[in-house]
């Protein structure tokens, strides 16, 4: 059987912190039989801000690799403008793909933990290099069963592979 790994973004969703504060997070859902990765599917939530800190970081373990760039900051991104909203998530998609087909990149733990666990980047940061009292295999592991951290429950497996409907609104207000 051949190896795959797919990748899909999806479902922004707007969190409200505060009266001024907003941010959109995404769900990224990994399907995949190769054996680099400890589960063969998974989902979790990002926001852009955490992937700025993942290309930086792959950034600095593979200077002889240009790493693809993600899509534009935009200080004038509006959560209501779905075009902007949609270009962003197939920038964010495509910057994915790129890492997980680049085979160096697919040994740094900080990425297999940013894309199947639910952990924040500051304790992916301390797992990856030893500083907490699970492994990274136990982080990914545990994700979503509350072994470590629980913040939803998993829907199961991410099937329909990344059906985002440009018809509709692509934000879900929580």
């Amino acid at each position: 059987m051949q190896e795959f790994i797919r990748v899909c973004v999806r479902d922004p969703r707007l969190h409200k912190d505060g009266r001024w504060h907003t941010h959109v997070d995404y769900e990224i859902c990994l399907h995949t039989n190769s054996l680099c990765f400890r589960k063969k599917t998974s989902s979790v939530r990002r926001r852009y801000s955490e992937f700025v800190w993942l290309r930086h970081c792959l950034e600095q373990n593979a200077f002889i690799i240009d790493l693809p760039k993600l899509p534009p900051w935009n200080p004038f991104f509006s959560l209501k403008n779905t075009e902007q909203v949609i270009q962003r998530i197939k920038g964010l998609q495509k910057f994915l793909e790129i890492v997980l087909h680049t085979p160096l990149l697919l040994s740094d733990s900080r990425l297999h933990l940013f894309l199947q666990s639910d952990l924040s980047i500051t304790k992916i940061a301390r797992c990856a290099v030893g500083k907490t009292r699970y492994t990274v295999a136990e982080a990914i592991q545990c994700s979503r069963t509350g072994c470590i951290r629980s913040e939803e429950k998993s829907d199961g497996d991410p099937e329909p592979f990344c059906s985002f409907s440009e018809t509709t609104s692509p934000l879900t207000e929580y």
